[in-house]
């Protein structure tokens, strides 16, 4: 029988205008097998041009940086590369940069001082789709989250895919969970979010969150 393939590392950009902070974390990053720092970048400007040469899986972001900050960089990347994944990672949890970000499509908001391995971890999530938020971050963007009025009601499919959603569950978890395919997974993920008038997994998981679907504690 033959053995599976091996699964490729998540392929990654690093963008901080701290060049040793870069440095950093290509270092820890490079212990991890299964990641691949693929480039680096200093500003935003240069996280697009890096982004459309490398198309990267995941981009870490830092948020604070001349020329073009992470936030609005974030906004463009998601439009332009709708499979690449962005983690903000920040120094703060200034409020408005973290609402900034996720509203500009960021999955995941980490702070500098996370472990190596809590990065890593968040690496990897975001990759298979998942949402990662800093427990603090959490709780404010839950309290200041806003949402338009629901559109239609969700079929009780779809408020449990939003209840997986927000637990961190990837499509291929939910599928499994569900007994469906990844395809229905889609559609049912594609629906929901039509219904509550949202743009991303991280602003439905606020959603379930802020509404009493899901739990922080969880």
């Amino acid at each position: 029988m033959t053995d599976p393939a091996p699964t490729p590392p998540v392929r990654v950009l690093l963008v901080d205008d701290h060049a040793v902070v870069r440095q950093g974390l290509r270092l820890f990053l490079g212990l991890d097998p299964h990641i691949e720092v693929v480039g680096e970048a200093a500003n935003g400007e240069e996280a697009l041009l890096e982004a459309d040469r490398l198309t990267p899986d995941v981009v870490v972001m830092d948020l604070m940086m001349p020329v073009m900050d992470g936030i609005q960089a974030t906004r463009l990347l998601r439009r332009t590369h709708p499979d690449t994944e962005v983690i903000a990672l920040t120094s703060t949890l200034e409020e408005h940069k973290v609402n900034g970000a996720i509203e500009a499509g960021a999955v995941s908001y980490m702070l500098k001082d996370a472990s190596s391995d809590t990065l890593a971890d968040a690496i990897h999530a975001a990759a298979r789709g998942e949402v990662r938020l800093h427990p603090e971050a959490a709780r404010r963007l839950v309290r200041d989250f806003r949402t338009p009025d629901m559109r239609e009601t969700l079929t009780p499919k779809e408020v449990i895919v939003l209840q997986l959603i927000a637990r961190g569950c990837s499509n291929r978890d939910i599928a499994r969970d569900q007994g469906v395919t990844e395809a229905t997974v889609k559609t049912h993920v594609s629906r929901l979010l039509s219904k509550l008038g949202l743009e991303s997994r991280t602003q439905a998981a606020l959603y379930a969150l802020r509404h009493g679907l899901a739990s922080l504690e969880e």
